[in-house]
């Protein structure tokens, strides 16, 4: 029986896996089984990270209002649910940037937010 050398099948692969890992150091971007176990380890962690980073996204939002709140004499809790009782929908995302970028704005957010507060309470 004749041997069977790897074939360009085989070859492929390998260049692929091989070009993934380009700037990994080491024998992890040069040798095929290191640039393998690299390059799972890589995709596992973009993979959760992709997730991870909408939570940090939110959690900075919800930093920063809280802190832009504070400085105008509420609370976080207490002016999102004002805003839910008021009927303004606005997202953390938007909430943050209306606070760093428009002042004014805010204020008068708060202000909304602080009629229906305690009107509710």
């Amino acid at each position: 029986m004749p041997r069977v050398r790897p074939g360009p099948a085989t070859r492929r692969r390998h260049k692929r896996v091989l070009r993934a890992t380009k700037g990994a150091r080491g024998t992890r971007s040069t040798l095929f089984r290191p640039a393998k176990q690299t390059l799972l380890k890589a995709r596992t962690y973009a993979f959760r990270d992709r997730r991870a980073r909408k939570r940090q996204f939110r959690a900075l939002w919800i930093i920063r209002i809280s802190a832009a709140c504070e400085a105008r004499g509420i609370s976080y809790c207490r002016f999102i649910r004002g805003l839910k009782k008021a009927g303004a929908f606005l997202n953390r995302k938007m909430l943050s940037e209306v606070a760093i970028g428009d002042p004014a704005a805010f204020d008068k957010l708060v202000e909304l937010a602080k009629a229906h507060a305690t009107a509710a309470a």
